[in-house]
Order: C-alpha cells, then structure tokens, then sequence
C-alpha cells in the first residue's frame, strides 16, 4: 500500500475526521503508521476507546484495493493533501481536509474563484440578483463555487453553466449520494464543465452535521464568499463565518429591511461585511481592477 492508500482506508473510519487525523499524524509521523498502530499505541495517542475499537474492525475487513476498483468504476478521483495539485486556498485554512473525492478537473482551482451562496428559498430579488451578478462574473472567467443546494446554490450552478462557464459543487453527503436529488441532472453537468467535491467517503448519506464542514470547504476554496440572500439561521451565514475565521473577504447583497430573507445578509453588512451593489464593488474589493478593468460592467 502506498502512503495515499493508508490514508484513504484511514478515512472510512466515520469518526477519524480532519481534527484526529492531524493529531494522530503528529504523534505517528506517518499514515501508515497510525493504520498499523496497535490499541496501547492508539491509546497512547489518546484516541478514543470506541474509536479505536471501529478502526481495528476496519483493518480487518477493509480491501483497499476492492474499494479503490470501485472508485475507479464510478469515476471517482481522489486527491491528499500531500499532493502537488490539492487546492492551493483550501490547503491554507485551518484544519484542510486530509483526503478529497471529486469528479471532473481541479484545473478549475488555478482560475479566481468565488462562492455565491443563500438561502433554499430566495424571492424574486434574490433570484433576480443571483442571475445578474453570477452571469457578470462567469463573462469575467471567475470559477462560481457553491453547494448544489436549492435555491442560490441551485441557481448560481445554473446561470454559471447557461453562461458556458464554470463551476464547482460542494457536497454535504458521498458523490454516489447526490442531494437533494433533484439537483442530479445539475451535477452531471457540473461535472462536464467544472467539479464535484466532497470530503465524505462516496456512500456517505446527507447527514445534518455534515453540511457544516461542507461550508468549511465551501468557504476555504474561494478567495471570498458572497452571500445574496439569507434569514438569520440560514447555513449561508455558517459559510460567511468560516470565510471570515480564514481572512477570506465576505461580500453581501443590501435586501429589504421588512423581508426575513435579508435579515442575514443586512446583519452581515452592519458587521463588516462588504456591501454589493454590482459587479465593480467585487472586482474593487478583491484588488482585481488592473486585471479586469475594460471588461466591467454595470449592473
């Protein structure tokens, strides 16, 4: 087994996330050594007795080479942390996802990217808004970056593509569990002309609690996020915290002060975040003006 392939059947341990991967590799040194540790070891490491109990059943009865077949059959690629082409801004925050699974091209991470996310049921300014801005910016060759949700996500995807750009979904659950469902026939085009990426092994289901580390890596990818429209628990405003907790700019488009739906995004902006009101406040706020200077347009 190669180093990548220790790590890739470390990662079908459920519970071994990036936080206790990062600190079983500190003591180890090595992937293969933290597969091959014994329980006093494991122990020694400070790994939870219940943990340690679901590795050693996984050492057992994992095929690594059975599992990489099917990898292989569903078109599934992976890439670590350790290798060259693992994405440069995600690589840079806090806690980077030891292993990621994707279908398509990661070339699309050497291009400017930015992650337009909101709510799963905008109105008709958000999606009015959502439109507008995404089709500037893909004319601009910026990659859109959001997570194959209903609503923004859905629309930012679609605009993206309709205006033969490229975009790239973050999944919440495994690429063998597309959700919601509705969004497969998107996903296939997604990844024609851009990426699916995840961090859960491929049958993982949507669980709850994935979907905040899925905005993590949302927020880490892209230079900054712009969040369109949002009430106030919407997991868009999760996605604006990992931006900010990682130095990345947060963008949010003004909305109406009677509408639940611009309660976050309004929020956002008397907390600092930038306040969007077109194309050139985005170009301006990530310092892009000598680059795209003869191609901006008004809103």
């Amino acid at each position: 087994m190669s180093p990548k392939d220790y790590l890739l059947a470390l990662c079908q341990c459920p519970k071994l996330g990036p936080s206790r991967l990062k600190r079983l590799r500190d003591f180890f040194d090595t992937w293969e050594n933290i597969w091959k540790a014994s329980v006093p070891q494991l122990q020694q490491a400070k790994l939870e007795n219940p943990i340690i109990s679901e590795l050693i059943s996984l050492r057992k009865e994992f095929n690594i080479e059975n599992f990489k077949k099917t990898l292989v059959e569903k078109n599934i690629r992976t890439i670590s942390v350790d290798e060259i082409n693992y994405p440069s801004l995600l690589k840079q925050i806090y806690l980077p996802p030891p292993l990621l699974y994707y279908q398509g091209s990661l070339d699309f991470f050497k291009q400017p990217t930015i992650a337009v996310v909101g709510t799963r049921q905008p109105s008709y300014y958000g999606k009015q808004v959502a439109n507008s801005i995404v089709r500037e910016l893909t004319k601009l060759g910026f990659i859109i970056i959001s997570g194959l949700a209903v609503g923004i996500d859905g629309i930012a995807h679609t605009t993206t593509l309709n205006a033969q750009g490229n975009t790239i979904a973050v999944l919440g659950s495994g690429l063998n569990c597309i959700y919601p469902s509705q969004n497969k026939l998107l996903a296939k085009d997604i990844i024609k002309y851009g990426c699916l990426i995840s961090e859960f092994s491929p049958d993982t289901p949507p669980h709850k609690s994935n979907f905040p580390r899925r905005n993590r890596i949302i927020a880490g990818l892209a230079q900054a996020t712009l969040v369109i429209e949002a009430s106030k628990k919407s997991g868009a405003l999760i996605t604006a915290h990992y931006a900010l907790q990682e130095n990345r700019d947060v963008m949010a488009i003004p909305g109406n002060i009677f509408s639940p739906l611009s309660q976050g995004t309004n929020d956002l902006i008397k907390q600092g975040a930038s306040l969007i009101t077109d194309i050139s406040d985005i170009i301006s706020i990530l310092r892009m003006e000598h680059i795209f200077k003869k191609n901006i347009t008004k809103q």
